[in-house]
């Protein structure tokens, strides 16, 4: 039996999560205090031994920054797909500034998940569908390392909304559980696999 494991992590604190902004297109940084709580973090020991891992990231500034916070300096590979979801031009705006559209009831109220974000926004179903595309790709790559004695493992730094998406997918959780799964900011989830197939996890 081929036991391996990847962990997914959420990037740390932006002034987006401050500010309670929806946003996940816009390339924020860390702030200093997102930096601070990483490193209190891995002080207390809660981040997996990774010498023999690799890593990927969704490729924006706040992940590849929690990446080099947590572990140092590494190579990476960018998986663009598990960006997160793209609000279009609500990106960056509170619900007090939305909460008066009409198209912010209609996106609360729709059940299909077809509702895009104006300005080139992602709906939910192209979200879920892109980070579907994207989890198969990291999978890939996971298991192209497959061979040797050693059980391969990865670390996956990217966003809140994707780790959820992907924990429903690989667990084959309803779409409603999704806000159950967005883990709080440098924390997430390490899966593991048998024989190519999730079987369970554990909280980070």
């Amino acid at each position: 039996m081929n036991i391996s494991c990847i962990h997914f992590i959420r990037h740390g604190i932006t002034e987006g999560i401050v500010n309670k902004w929806y946003y996940g297109n816009a390339d924020l940084p860390l702030i200093e205090d997102g930096i601070n709580e990483l490193n209190a973090l891995k002080e207390q020991g809660i981040y997996p031994n990774t010498d023999k891992a690799v890593f990927y990231t969704s490729g924006m500034i706040r992940a590849n920054q929690t990446l080099e916070s947590i572990f140092g300096s590494k190579e990476y590979t960018v998986i663009e797909n598990l960006k997160e979801m793209n609000f279009g031009l609500w990106e960056c705006k509170t619900f007090d500034e939305l909460k008066e559209l009409e198209d912010f009831e209609q996106w609360v109220n729709d059940k299909e998940g077809i509702f895009a974000f104006p300005g080139g926004g992602d709906s939910t179903s192209s979200f879920y569908a892109r980070v579907a595309e994207g989890l198969e790709e990291l999978i890939a790559y996971h298991n192209s390392r497959k061979g040797s004695n050693e059980s391969a493992i990865s670390v996956v730094v990217c966003h809140g909304g994707v780790i959820a998406a992907c924990m429903c997918n690989l667990f084959n959780k309803p779409k409603e559980t999704f806000w159950e799964w967005i883990p709080k900011p440098g924390r997430g989830y390490t899966v593991y696999f048998e024989d190519d197939k999730p079987v369970r996890y554990d909280v980070i």
